[in-house]
């Protein structure tokens, strides 16, 4: 199980095809390790789990947010830009093998999206079986 934040106001230079989300706030179990840019979490034991993110900007824009495994998207974890939004989130119970990475990616834009300081993104994994 695990938890990560940004909480500092990022500035985050989205691409089309898309751009990991740092998230340097941790509550990390000891079966999940982190990469050194704090963007891919790696889940050491196979399981269950129930992932949920919140992205909130400064300023609403026609971009999306998705969770990747693997590198390749999550069609359930995924908010794709249809409408401008400031708050983008989802909720949703996926089985992972061990070694499984994730990272929270914005996508979609060509230009800034600005994280709101405080609860700016958030990344929730829980193992439920």
């Amino acid at each position: 199980m695990f938890s990560a934040a940004n909480t500092a106001g990022t500035v985050i230079a989205v691409v089309l095809g898309g751009t990991p989300v740092p998230l340097p706030t941790q509550n990390l179990s000891d079966d999940v390790t982190v990469n050194a840019s704090n963007t891919v979490f790696t889940l050491l034991e196979a399981g269950r789990y129930a992932i949920t993110y919140n992205v909130r900007l400064t300023a609403s824009l026609l971009l999306g947010a998705r969770i990747l495994v693997n590198g390749e998207p999550v069609p359930v974890l995924t908010i794709n830009a249809l409408l401008v939004a400031s708050n983008l989130n989802a909720s949703f119970i996926v089985d992972l093998p061990a070694g499984a990475t994730l990272t929270l990616e914005l996508f979609g834009l060509l230009g800034a999206a600005t994280l709101q300081a405080g609860n700016g993104a958030t990344l929730n994994v829980m193992r439920i079986e």
